[in-house]
């Protein structure tokens, strides 16, 4: 879901989620650039506390230093992705008479089909 209240507006998106495969993750992981695949390397655990900004920077160039003059840098272990298969999006416009507009897109045996939903 996405939400954005000044706006009032807001978006559901809904269907099938699955982890994508390690020969995926991978080919994608060496595809992007060198930066960022340092970035995956030191921002572990993802959301973990860190003391500062300049601690982040200072991980970050002390390995971007270490791999100079590596040609490939590995995957991490942890590093991987995953996958929306959508069949549901929901979108909502808020009306100050609450008489909100609701769109929803539904795929069913492969159409995709509009209707106007009740407030």
């Amino acid at each position: 879901m996405f939400y954005w209240p000044e706006q009032e507006r807001q978006i559901r998106v809904g269907g099938r989620v699955e982890k994508i495969s390690l020969e995926e993750s991978t080919d994608y992981y060496h595809k992007r650039p060198r930066d960022s695949q340092i970035a995956a390397h030191i921002s572990t655990p993802q959301s973990g506390v860190i003391a500062s900004r300049e601690e982040l920077q200072t991980r970050f160039q002390i390995l971007q230093d270490q791999v100079a003059e590596k040609a490939e840098l590995a995957k991490p272990e942890f590093w991987g992705g995953y996958r929306l298969q959508p069949d549901y999006y929901e979108f909502w416009q808020g009306r100050p008479n609450r008489l909100h507009d609701r769109l929803c897109y539904e795929r069913i045996d492969g159409k995709w089909n509009l209707q106007r939903l009740m407030p």
